[in-house]
């Protein structure tokens, strides 16, 4: 690691965290201050959506959510949270070689007397500090929420956390996989749809897993391995996270391998 480059790269997504992490604090608080009127008269409200079609409960997240209970109530808030987190950590992993490219300016940097795999793995530690910055954010923002809005409701701490700790592989996937879609691409002009499409995409992938009970789109989408739903009730699924982990390494392992070889434009 090149501790310049490091701290270029770090100071450049600084104001983006901050970014991030006031919007999703923002988006936290609003929904845990509708929480006390919520929890007044609950029961009614899941009868309400007893009612409603399985798939339009699967769409948004309720399939297995009890809204009655402080837990079921933030994993609900907290699938709206993962779809910004995700786009966040697509965003940083698209944008990691291919601003640069876009720019014409990734040869500068190549004329210093550093190897490619240092400037990328500079790169990727700052994009991954500045992830683990919004996350700490986002952590400690829900649970001073959970606790100014809890309303005298119990709920089960070690089960929020886990919830919490899981954003941390679940980020990881989102950047990894954007990062080798930057570089098996020939050109990243714009980062932005590429993020959104990645993040919806493997979204709409676990609506359809839990619709139609489709183990092998299970696999694909990262929302359905975090299932707030699954993770209340049973804990995180060892062996989904592992092919997370798994998913992480094979994308910036072959990140690694495809920069080394890959043909920089200069502005002449």
């Amino acid at each position: 690691m090149n501790k310049s480059v490091y701290l270029h790269e770090f100071r450049r997504h600084l104001n983006s965290v901050l970014i991030w992490a006031g919007s999703l604090l923002s988006l936290l608080f609003v929904f845990m201050a509708l929480f006390p009127s919520f929890s007044a008269d609950m029961a009614a409200m899941n009868q309400v959506l007893d009612n409603f079609p399985p798939e339009l409960k699967m769409a948004f997240g309720l399939g297995q959510l009890d809204l009655a209970m402080l837990e079921g109530y933030f994993g609900f808030c907290f699938i709206f949270c993962q779809l910004c987190l995700a786009i966040q950590a697509a965003n940083y992993g698209l944008g990691l070689v291919s601003i640069e490219e876009a720019e014409l300016n990734a040869d500068f940097l190549l004329t210093k007397p550093l190897k490619r795999s240092t400037i990328l793995s500079s790169k990727i530690l700052a994009a991954l500090s500045s992830l683990l910055l919004t996350d700490l954010i986002f952590w400690l923002g829900s649970v001073a929420a959970i606790e100014i809005f809890k309303s005298g409701n119990a709920y089960d701490r070690g089960t929020i956390f886990l919830m919490l700790g899981s954003v941390v592989v679940f980020q990881l996937v989102f950047f990894g996989v954007g990062l080798l879609i930057s570089l098996i691409l020939r050109k990243v002009r714009t980062v932005t749809p590429w993020s959104l499409g990645l993040a919806f995409g493997t979204y709409v992938l676990s609506v359809f897993s839990g619709i139609f009970k489709d183990i092998k789109l299970e696999y694909l989408s990262p929302f359905k391995h975090f299932d707030p739903g699954k993770i209340i009730e049973n804990g995180l699924d060892v062996r989904l996270v592992l092919v997370d982990l798994a998913v992480v390494l094979v994308s910036i392992g072959l990140s690694f391998w495809l920069y080394q070889r890959r043909d920089i434009a200069s502005p002449n």
